[in-house]
């Protein structure tokens, strides 16, 4: 069985999706779809920009949503997903894949997401850290004695990401180490993402989500807040809603596939960092990626 996963914020690169514009007239009218919806030539900044453009979240999100939905769509026949899930972001590139939800309302969708999260940044100093070589045990308890700290992002065994305040983060990071976490890095993000610091996005994408019609998709979408598969629009709303303010169980859903038969894993999307975090979370599984015209 065929697992179809894509990426989240931080794979994007200067140039993603310019083969696919020049090559195919199915990917050019989507990018020139997506400008129109953003008000905006996003595709200037993710051809031809530079790496500060496409760090902005307003930018990235959209951006990396775009080129892997337009992916998806110029596989064609060999987009075949027994399941599909995507991390943080990804989710969204996910859901359209497997046709819950189109292109144009997971534009719309993503931009209004980036934007609220931006928003909820600006209005609370927050950040993150990964913590590399401790149990997942070990880094929840800690956070549950540290207020406003919380686990954010389950990636493999052996990292997992925290998320809160500057302050709270830092002495979180402290007692990690002295527990004998290899390294405890502080991400270069612009706020505490998948924890209650987002909580004022979450609002208000709720009823952005509330408003969009999503349909059954063509195969199980594991998400990111149960590490669960759903085939039921209104369960996929209320979990993509949650999604915001919970942690990201990528672990959880790795393991969760490869029990439900999964035995090979397709990274749709820029950049290579799903694959690394299937091999680390178990290495008998093939993994690809795809994230040029060249790669389809």
């Amino acid at each position: 069985m065929k697992a179809f996963v894509f990426p989240g914020q931080g794979a994007q690169f200067v140039g993603m999706g310019k083969d696919l514009y020049d090559n195919s007239a199915d990917a050019k009218s989507m990018f020139d779809k997506a400008n129109a919806i953003l008000g905006f030539n996003i595709t200037d900044l993710m051809f031809a920009g530079t790496a500060d453009d496409l760090k902005q979240t307003k930018v990235t999100q959209p951006a990396i949503f775009i080129h892997s939905t337009i992916l998806a769509k110029v596989m064609g026949s060999k987009f075949t997903p027994d399941m599909v899930a995507g991390h943080s972001l990804g989710e969204f590139s996910a859901l359209v894949a497997a046709g819950a939800l189109t292109f144009e309302d997971g534009v719309l969708l993503v931009s209004k997401r980036a934007q609220a999260m931006q928003k909820a940044c600006e209005a609370a100093p927050s950040t993150m850290a990964a913590i590399v070589g401790l149990d997942d045990a070990t880094i929840e308890s800690v956070c549950q004695n540290i207020d406003g700290v919380v686990p954010a992002n389950y990636n493999c065994p052996g990292q997992l990401v925290i998320s809160g305040s500057i302050e709270g983060i830092d002495k979180a990071c402290e007692e990690l180490t002295a527990k004998g976490a290899k390294r405890a890095i502080k991400l270069a993000v612009s706020g505490a993402f998948h924890s209650p610091f987002m909580e004022p996005a979450r609002a208000e994408l709720a009823q952005a989500i509330e408003n969009t019609k999503f349909s059954t998709p063509i195969c199980p979408v594991y998400q990111n807040v149960t590490a669960q598969p759903v085939t039921n629009p209104d369960e996929i709303k209320k979990n993509l809603v949650a999604q915001l303010t919970a942690p990201v169980k990528w672990t959880q859903i790795v393991n969760n596939m490869i029990a439900a038969g999964v035995d090979s894993f397709t990274e749709v999307g820029p950049g290579t960092v799903l694959q690394g975090l299937v091999k680390k979370t178990n290495r008998t599984v093939a993994t690809i990626g795809v994230s040029s015209l060249e790669q389809i």
